[in-house]
C-alpha cells in the first residue's frame, strides 16, 4: 500500500507535463440520498400515466361472463320461478288427490259395514267404488260404479265360496263422505261361485269328490263304509234353479260298486238292485260249477228267459254248456238279473260269487233318499231389503257351479 502513494507524490512532484484529473469516485451513500428528493411514486407516476391515458379510452372493468349467450342467460334467470311454480301444482295436485282418496276409502268402508249389517253376513264384503274423481260424483250425489265382492255367505249345507255383483248408476242420499246415509241402485248384475273345493269339505268330509258332468250336471265320486268293508259310490246330480234367488240338486245314477264283482242301485226299477258287472258275468261263464249252480236256481233261469229244455241240455253236456254260455246274447242277459231276490232265496250264491251275504242285507236296508243325500245340496240368495235380486243361468264348470244374478232397485240403508 504504501508504494503507490509513493509514486503519486513522486509524480506530483516531478516537472513533467501535469497527469490527467482522475474523477473523484462517486458515494453510492449520495446517491440513495438524492432520491429522497424525487420519491419513487413520482417516478412510477411518470412512467405510468401513458399507459393510464390508454386504459381510461378503454371499457371498464368487469368479472369475465362464462355463459354462452344473452338468451340463455334470460332462460336460466327465469327457471327457479318456474321451478317454484310447477313444484305449488304438484303439491296442490296431490294433495287434492290424497283428500280424494281419503274420502273414497271412507266411503267403501261405510258402504261395506251397511252391507254387512243389512244382509246379516258373517264378514264384511269388499267394496270398491269406481270412477274418479270421487269428490265430485259425490257432489251430484251419483256413483258410476260400485263392485262388491262377498267371500263365504252360508247356505244352507253349504258355502257359497263368492258373491260378486257390479252396480250402475248409484244414487246416494247424505251430505258428504261421512254422513251418507243411503243409497239407491238402479241396475246390478254379478255372478255367484260354489266352488267344487268346499263342496269336497263341507259335503264329502274327504270321502266324496264333485266334479263336473256336463253343463248342467255334477258328478260324484267317494266311498261308503257298509258292512265292514268300503264300497266305491258314485252319483249324478242335476242343477236347477228353486224360484228366483235359489239352486237346488236332484241327485240321479246312484251305484255302489263292489269290488268289481257286482253293483248295487237302490230302488225298485228293472235296473236298479245287486248286478254282475260285465267282467264278472264273463268269468262266472267260464267257471262250469258255478253257471250250473246259477242254472239250477229256477228264479235265475225264469230271468234269463232260456227255455227249460235248453238248460237242461246245458247242465248235462259241456258242449251245449259253453255254446249256451258263449253267447253273447246270454252274457248281456246274466249282467241284467237281479240277484236281490235269489240272493235273499238262496244265500249261498253270493258265498259262490265271493260276496259277504250281510252285505247284501246291508244294502237293501239302505234306502235311495238315504244315499242321495250325501249328494244333494240346495241354497238361497240372501232376500235384499229393498228392490229385486234373482239368478238368472246357471251352468257348471271346472271350478264349480256358477249363477248368473241380476237385479234392479235396490235400496240401501235409508
Amino acid at each position: 500500500m504504501r508504494t503507490p502513494h509513493i509514486k503519486t507524490h513522486h509524480a506530483a512532484q516531478s516537472d513533467g507535463p501535469p497527469a490527467e484529473e482522475v474523477p473523484p469516485r462517486r458515494n453510492p451513500y449520495d446517491e440513495l440520498a438524492s432520491l429522497a428528493d424525487h420519491p419513487l411514486d413520482d417516478f412510477l407516476t411518470e412512467d405510468s400515466a401513458p399507459a393510464r391515458q390508454e386504459d381510461d379510452a378503454e371499457e371498464p372493468w368487469a368479472p369475465p361472463n362464462h355463459r354462452r349467450g344473452s338468451r340463455r342467460r334470460n332462460r336460466a334467470t327465469g327457471l327457479p320461478t318456474v321451478v317454484r311454480g310447477l313444484a305449488w301444482v304438484v303439491t296442490l295436485a296431490c294433495l287434492v288427490t290424497l283428500a280424494d282418496r281419503w274420502a273414497l276409502l271412507y266411503a267403501e268402508y261405510r258402504a261395506s259395514e251397511q252391507l254387512k249389517d243389512k244382509l246379516h253376513l258373517a264378514a264384511a264384503p269388499e267394496v270398491r267404488i269406481g270412477g274418479f274423481p270421487f269428490l265430485t260424483q259425490l257432489a251430484a250425489q251419483r256413483l258410476d260404479s260400485v263392485r262388491v265382492t262377498v267371500p263365504g255367505i252360508p247356505a244352507h249345507r253349504v258355502t257359497l265360496t263368492q258373491v260378486t255383483a257390479t252396480a250402475h248408476d248409484i244414487r246416494i242420499d247424505g251430505d258428504g263422505p261421512t254422513a251418507v246415509r243411503g243409497a239407491l241402485v238402479r241396475q246390478v248384475r254379478g255372478q255367484v261361485l260354489l266352488s267344487f273345493a268346499d263342496m269336497n269339505r263341507e259335503l264329502g268330509a274327504s270321502q266324496v269328490a264333485f266334479t263336473a258332468h256336463g253343463p248342467e250336471g255334477v258328478q260324484a265320486r267317494g266311498s261308503l263304509h257298509m258292512a265292514g268293508r268300503d264300497l266305491s259310490v258314485r252319483a249324478d246330480a242335476r242343477i236347477r234353479r228353486d224360484g228366483d234367488r235359489g239352486i237346488a240338486t236332484s241327485v240321479d245314477g246312484i251305484r255302489l260298486d263292489i269290488d268289481g264283482l257286482a253293483t248295487y242301485r237302490p230302488g225298485t226299477r228293472p235296473a236298479e238292485g245287486l248286478h254282475l258287472t260285465p267282467a264278472s258275468a264273463r268269468r262266472l261263464t267260464r267257471e262250469a260249477e258255478k253257471i250250473k249252480a246259477f242254472l239250477a236256481l229256477p228264479e235265475i233261469v225264469h230271468r234269463l228267459g232260456v227255455p227249460d229244455s235248453a238248460v237242461r241240455a246245458a247242465l248235462h253236456d259241456e258242449d251245449k254248456l259253453h255254446q249256451l254260455t258263449g253267447a253273447p246274447r246270454f252274457l248281456l242277459r246274466l249282467t241284467r238279473i237281479n240277484l236281490v231276490d235269489a240272493a235273499l232265496a238262496h244265500p249261498e250264491l253270493l258265498t259262490r260269487l265271493g260276496l259277504d251275504p250281510s252285505l247284501l242285507t246291508a244294502l237293501t236296508k239302505l234306502t235311495r233318499p238315504q244315499i242321495a243325500d250325501r249328494f244333494s245340496f240346495a241354497f238361497q240368495l240372501p232376500k235384499p231389503p229393498g228392490g229385486s235380486l234373482r239368478l238368472q243361468r246357471v251352468t257348471v264348470g271346472r271350478d264349480g257351479i256358477r249363477a248368473e244374478v241380476s237385479g234392479t232397485g235396490l235400496l240401501l240403508g235409508r
